[in-house]
């Protein structure tokens, strides 16, 4: 009998075998063992209840029909309350009988051997059948059982049998013996090495004179299973010595085979083998066959399968101690686990652009619940409404496969770039599997790569016009693959600001301006009113920095002021000297007298000389070593009668700066090409200075610093020579120090003004202070700042302080230029600065200054770039 798994779901059951005499008894392990039952499950869950025919509560009529009633209790709890109970009558009929017949089932062994119960008389009347039954009672009383075992031999009753877990009985022409595997009256032999279990016994019957022995002897295999890979195998011994008195009369009648409680007529149509030999019967079923079940299974989070068979094995002998023995094996057999890694394979062609992997392989009853890409969760619907292509693919085999299909530029594949012109696109792809009837879920993560040449490496286009240098290049790829690079200083925004560049994108380029004198160009050749210059700057890659492309724009300028400091402390300058009458410009020099001028014509003189040399003067500002220089021409003289001397030639002074960063090294030798591992160059300044002897004293004397304060605390300052940002509006805080002077005397700012340009005489020029006062106009607006007493504010006297704004919204950039005047209390005179800060109108338009004879002092101080304030 086979019940449907479906009708049970989620039920509880009992079954109940009907006995005429107690009624229903409930079905247990000792009771199915005992008589004759087995209460199990197909492969596919179906419980099945199998009953011998020689059962205890078996209705047997002339040892041909058979019946049982079983009942069927289903309930919806473990208690069984609430059961109904369905009535199932079972019937059979069997006439075939073999002298002896064994049947091994999976939890009883059964002999049965054909013989009659002796009669009083031979007239088979009707008064002689009905009183067979007490006749058969009678003879049941009294028969024995005989164990052999390696303990030795024990006779009991039969109704002491019966304690022991064994059945004996007889029928009308039968008598049978039933035993659990492994009492303590059986044994354990090797039969063609395969484990029998054995009982060898004999049954007795004594009535008066007669005294009847039957050999009730019984023996089943244990074991006999072994796999492989794809098959299992079952072994039986085919000659089972304990049941062939003489093998030499031992012959095979028939072997057959059955598949759950099919017989098998041509096995190898299913492609079973069934083979036998001397000594063995072998059946050989490959794993996945029709009849049994391959089914998932997960074990320590591996996935893997399992196979079952319901198998029989029938084999009739026939020897001169038995005219034929019917053979019976009943066998439920189950692979353990078998490991089965899914395999993920990537069937991407690359030129689609579009990752196609497949993962399997499964049986049908593995299903994906969901995925994860790059870390991110999506159920099977939001996959689909994501983008990705998810279906499954069978095979041939009767597994099936999922593919999986997800674009190169979807936003959770992660891009790399790799080489020169290769991207390597990763998809991290988790899968979420339900495997078997349990729905067990089982997770396997596999990572598919694949690298494409689809970035096309920027070439760049380099120009020039007469003061700056261009160098345009496309805009792809830029920041997400590679940086370019000045040196070993990302070139961004702020060091373009900083430097002076400047850069303007469309959709496809970028277009960076580079002026001749800003910060990071390269200076190859210098000479008299010449200048061959070159930009360098390297395309690297944003993760490596290895560096894939130099681009380089080279031209030359033909430019007739300049200064030049150059990483090996070289310094080039090409002057420019603008005095009334004109100077001859062949007799300027620096202040050491012997170094003239390499090459000069009527208005420019070029030098060139290391800062070693020439007089060059050395001191250190914050972060930064500056060496100072001078250019001057001395007037001629004539002697004359009244007074000294007679000059036709004015006298003029530029002093020379030339700024490096402290923490560079200068290069004293031959200069390095190779832009990424030389020394930058230096900046640098001229200024020009009065032709009146009284500022010669003065400047000897003097020494004004300027800085630039980052807000109104006037603590933090910028470094000096450096691009400063600032929006409009914004104001520039000043600050003006004069050092090395007597604590009496004060410093005053007497006239400043705004320029585009450091030169002291550029035009245009917006005055923000006169004469010491404040000037409001429409570009640019200056207020003094107070100066209180401080830890660095000694004698605040010598300091001067400005806030400037800039009221324009052009974009520029601009400096800040000043000359002062540092005055004793004694030095009062009308007209003069020293009166005070800002003198009145009146006393301004009495005494008017002029900048020839009030200007003691001069500082410079920026650039400072006026930006928008989505590019600060």
């Amino acid at each position: 009998m086979k019940l449907n798994k479906l009708l049970l779901q989620g039920k509880f059951f009992q079954l109940e075998i009907y006995d005429p005499y107690s009624g229903p008894v409930l079905l247990d392990e000792n009771l199915a063992s005992r008589c004759g039952y087995v209460l199990s499950e197909d492969v596919w869950g179906n419980p099945v209840f199998r009953a011998s025919v020689l059962g205890c509560h078996v209705a047997n009529k002339a040892d041909e029909l058979f019946s049982l009633t079983v009942n069927i209790k289903v309930s919806s709890f473990s208690s069984m309350r609430a059961a109904v109970t369905y009535t199932y009558p079972m019937y059979c009929s069997y006439a075939s009988w073999a002298s002896r017949e064994i049947v091994c089932e999976e939890n009883y062994m059964e002999v049965s051997v054909k013989t009659d119960v002796p009669a009083v008389s031979n007239d088979y009347t009707v008064a002689w059948m009905s009183a067979l039954p007490e006749t058969q009672n009678v003879a049941y009383q009294q028969w024995q059982l005989v164990f052999v075992s390696p303990s030795g031999r024990k006779r009991i009753t039969v109704s002491d049998a019966v304690k022991l877990g064994y059945s004996f009985n007889n029928t009308l022409s039968r008598v049978y013996l039933r035993a659990p595997y492994h009492s303590n009256e059986s044994d354990v032999s090797v039969v063609s090495g395969v484990n029998m279990n054995m009982v060898t016994s004999t049954s007795m019957y004594r009535q008066r004179w007669l005294l009847l022995l039957i050999d009730t002897t019984v023996s089943c295999p244990v074991d006999g299973i072994s796999f492989t890979n794809t098959t299992l195998t079952w072994t039986v011994p085919r000659v089972i010595p304990t049941l062939v008195v003489q093998e030499s009369t031992f012959l095979s009648k028939s072997i057959v085979m059955g598949v759950d409680d099919q017989v098998i007529i041509n096995p190898e149509e299913m492609n079973y083998s069934l083979e036998h030999n001397e000594t063995h019967i072998r059946i050989t079923i490959p794993i996945g066959a029709e009849g049994g079940k391959l089914e998932s299974s997960i074990s320590g989070g591996v996935y893997g399968v399992i196979y079952s068979i319901d198998l029989c094995l029938e084999h009739t002998w026939t020897d001169a101690g038995w005219q034929t023995t019917k053979y019976t094996v009943i066998k439920s057999i189950t692979t353990p686990f078998m490991p089965q890694i899914p395999t993920v394979i990537n069937n991407t062609v690359p030129e689609e652009r579009l990752f196609n992997v497949a993962f399997g392989r499964f049986l049908p009853d593995v299903s994906l619940v969901a995925i994860a890409i790059g870390n991110v969760p999506f159920t099977l619907r939001e996959a689909q409404h994501h983008g990705f292509s998810i279906y499954e693919t069978p095979f041939s085999n009767g597994t099936k496969g999922f593919i999986l299909e997800v674009s190169f530029d979807d936003p959770y594949v992660l891009k790399e770039y790799v080489n020169r012109n290769e991207t390597k696109y990763t998809l991290l792809v988790n899968y979420t599997l339900s495997v078997g009837p349990e729905m067990t879920l089982y997770y396997h993560s596999a990572e598919v790569e694949c690298v494409i040449a689809d970035i096309e490496i920027p070439e760049a286009v380099g120009d020039c016009d007469e003061e700056n240098l261009y160098l345009t290049l496309p805009t792809f790829g830029l920041h997400q693959y590679w940086d370019l690079y000045l040196g070993n200083k990302l070139l961004n925004r702020h060091l373009a600001l900083t430097n002076g560049y400047l850069a303007a994108t469309n959709s496809t380029h970028l277009i960076l301006q580079i002026p001749l004198f800003a910060g990071g160009v390269i200076y190859k050749e210098v000479s008299f009113q010449k200048i061959k210059a070159r930009f360098d700057v390297a395309l690297r890659k944003v993760r490596t920095m290895e560096t894939l492309q130099m681009f380089s724009v080279s031209c030359s300028f033909n430019t007739s002021v300049f200064i030049i400091c150059h990483p090996d402390g070289t310094i080039m300058i090409s002057a420019q000297m603008k005095t009334v009458p004109a100077i001859d410009m062949s007799k300027t020099k620096l202040r050491d007298s012997s170094c003239k001028p390499r090459e000069y014509n009527e208005a420019h003189a070029f030098f060139k000389f290391h800062v070693t040399t020439c007089g060059t003067s050395v001191r250190f500002e914050g972060d930064h070593i500056i060496y100072e220089n001078e250019i001057s021409y001395e007037k001629e003289t004539l002697p004359g009668q009244s007074i000294p001397t007679i000059t036709r030639d004015p006298d003029y002074r530029l002093t020379v700066l030339c700024y490096y960063q402290a923490k560079e090294t200068l290069v004293l030798g031959a200069f390095s090409s190779d832009p990424a591992t030389s020394s930058p160059f230096g900046s640098g300044t001229m200024v020009p200075r009065s032709n009146t002897a009284a500022y010669r004293r003065v400047r000897q004397a003097l020494n004004v610093v300027s800085r630039v304060s980052k807000d109104e605390s006037f603590t933090e300052f910028y470094e000096p020579s450096i691009a400063i940002l600032k929006q409009p509006v914004e104001p520039v805080f000043l600050e003006v120090e004069l050092k090395d002077e007597s604590p009496s005397v004060e410093l005053y700012l007497e006239n400043c003004w705004v320029a585009r340009s450091p030169d002291f005489n550029s035009t245009p020029r917006w005055n923000i202070t006169a004469d010491g006062c404040e000037i409001s106009g429409s570009e640019f607006a200056a207020e003094f700042c107070p100066v209180p007493v401080s830890s660095r504010v000694r004698h605040p006297s010598h300091f001067k302080r400005l806030a400037v704004r800039t009221l324009a919204q052009q974009l520029e950039q601009v400096y800040v230029h000043c000359s002062v005047a540092a005055c004793s209390p004694t030095n009062t005179r009308p007209g003069s600065t020293c009166r005070g800060q800002c003198r009145s109108s009146r006393e301004r338009k009495a005494f008017p200054g002029h900048r020839s004879d009030s200007l003691q002092g001069y500082v410079l101080a920026g650039p400072v770039r006026i930006v928008a304030p989505d590019l600060r």
